[in-house]
C-alpha cells in the first residue's frame, strides 16, 4: 500500500499541481476542464490556493525536497499579496486570474482554510510572519465571524452577515453548517499545534462541545448538515463523506488538546467511533462510498474527495482499535483499490476525476480542476497513508 501511494503522490499528484503554477500573475491556475483544456483566465479561488499552500507545505515536511518548499513559497506570496484584505482584514473568496478581487465575500470557511495553510507553512518554512497572520485570521473569526450561538457563515467585505449560498446545497439556504464548523476545528487544530496558544485550545474545546451537543445526532448516529440559526436541521441528509472525514479530523483535534485526564477522548471519541462504524456498516458498499443520502435516496456518484476521506477515516478507525479491527483495514484497502482503478485519471497531464458514476465511468460534465477541486483531499490521503502505514 505505502509504496504504491508514495509513487502516486510523487509521480502524479505533485507534478500535476506544479504544472498549474502561474508565474505571470501568481498563484495557481484555477480551471482545467474534463478534456484537459486549461483556462488561464479562470478565477482563482482563495480556498484553492490555500489548499495548495497547505499541500506543498506538508509535502515538504514529509519529503524534505526543496522544490516543494519553493512551491509553497509561491502559494504563500499569492495568498498574502492578493487574497488578503489589507484594509478590513480577512481573506476574500476569489480573485481574477490576474489577482484583482472577483468575489469579496468573507466566509468563515475560507478564513479557516487560510489559517490551516498558514500554520502548516509556518512549520515548513519557519516564517514567523505566516504564524502571525494565522493568529490574526483566528482573531478575525473569533471577533467578526462569531455570535453567542456559534460561527456565522458568510459575511461581506466589511463583515456584515449575508446569505450563505456558497456553503448551502440541496435546495436549502443554511444559516449554520456542519461543514464550516468541521473546517474551523481542522484549522484551529493546526494552529494550536503550531503555537500552543491557550486561547486557541479553549476555542477548540468550545467547538467540540458544539459538535457533540448540536451537530451530532445520537439517535441517527450521524451528523446533521444544514441548520437554521438555532441549529434546527433543515433537511434529512446524511453526508457520508463528511461523516467519515469528521471521524478522523475531530479525533486529531482531541489528540492535540487532550491532557493526562483524557477528558476529551472519553467525551468525543465514542462519537467519532460511531460515525465511522455507521459508515462502514450502512453506507460503504465493500469497495467505495456513495456521496450522500437525502430523504432516503442515495446519490450513487463516487466523488473524489469522499473516497479519499473514506480511506483515511477507515485507517484511523483501524488505528484506534490498536490495529486489531481488520474490518477497517480491509475496507481502506478496498477503497484504495477502487480509487486507483476508477478515480485516478490515466490520461497524461491529468490527475483524478471529480467523480465517477456507480458503474465507474467518469462524469464528463465535471472538470479536473476548479475552485473546489484541489490536492488537499487526495494529497492528504497519500500523506496519511505514508505516515500511518509506513
Amino acid at each position: 500500500m505505502v509504496t504504491e501511494v508514495k509513487k502516486h503522490l510523487k509521480d502524479c499528484i505533485i507534478p500535476f499541481w506544479k504544472s498549474l503554477r502561474d508565474d505571470t500573475y501568481g498563484g495557481y491556475y484555477g480551471y482545467l476542464d474534463y478534456n484537459l483544456r486549461l483556462d488561464k483566465k479562470a478565477e482563482k479561488g482563495c480556498i484553492l490556493n490555500s489548499r495548495i499552500l497547505w499541500f506543498f507545505s506538508n509535502a515538504y515536511l514529509l519529503f524534505g525536497d526543496e522544490p516543494l518548499l519553493e512551491e509553497a513559497d509561491h502559494a504563500y506570496e499569492f495568498l498574502m499579496e492578493k487574497c488578503l484584505d489589507k484594509k478590513n482584514g480577512g481573506i476574500f473568496w476569489s480573485m481574477t486570474y490576474d489577482g484583482r478581487i472577483k468575489d469579496s465575500t468573507k466566509h468563515t470557511y475560507n478564513q479557516a482554510f487560510a489559517i490551516y495553510a498558514l500554520s502548516s507553512y509556518y512549520e515548513a518554512s519557519g516564517n514567523n510572519d505566516a504564524l502571525l497572520k494565522a493568529k490574526e485570521l483566528y482573531n478575525v473569526i473569533e471577533t467578526k465571524c462569531k455570535d453567542e450561538k456559534g460561527y456565522i457563515e458568510a459575511l461581506d467585505q466589511s463583515f456584515h452577515r449575508v446569505g450563505n449560498d456558497k456553503l448551502s446545497e440541496n435546495g436549502v439556504l443554511a444559516e449554520r453548517t456542519m461543514n464550516t464548523l468541521l473546517h474551523v476545528i481542522e484549522a484551529y487544530t493546526e494552529l494550536y499545534k503550531a503555537c500552543g496558544d491557550k486561547e486557541v485550545k479553549k476555542a477548540l474545546e468550545d467547538i467540540l462541545n458544539l459538535f457533540s451537543g448540536k451537530i451530532y445526532n445520537k439517535e441517527l448516529r450521524r451528523q446533521e448538515v444544514f441548520f437554521d440559526n438555532d441549529y434546527r436541521p433543515l433537511i434529512d441528509l446524511h453526508s457520508y463523506g463528511h461523516d467519515i472525514e469528521s471521524s478522523w479530523l475531530v479525533d486529531r483535534a482531541v489528540e492535540e488538546i487532550d491532557d493526562y485526564s483524557h477528558k476529551w477522548r472519553k467525551k468525543i471519541m465514542p462519537i467519532t467511533r460511531t460515525l465511522a462504524e455507521n459508515i462502514l456498516e450502512n453506507a460503504f458498499d465493500g469497495n467505495s462510498l456513495p456521496n450522500e443520502c437525502e430523504n432516503g435516496k442515495v446519490d450513487e456518484k463516487r466523488v473524489w474527495w469522499v473516497q479519499a476521506e473514506t480511506v483515511v477515516g477507515f485507517l484511523n478507525a483501524y488505528n484506534k482499535s490498536a490495529n486489531t479491527d481488520k474490518r477497517y483495514l480491509e475496507a481502506a484497502e478496498k477503497c484504495l483499490d477502487y480509487i486507483f482503478e476508477y478515480l485516478v485519471d490515466k490520461r497524461p497531464g491529468s490527475e483524478w476525476f471529480w467523480a465517477v458514476n456507480k458503474d465507474g465511468s467518469p462524469v464528463k460534465e465535471l472538470p479536473i480542476v476548479e475552485p473546489w477541486k484541489c490536492p488537499y483531499h487526495n494529497g492528504r490521503m497519500c500523506m496519511e497513508i505514508i505516515k500511518r502505514m509506513g
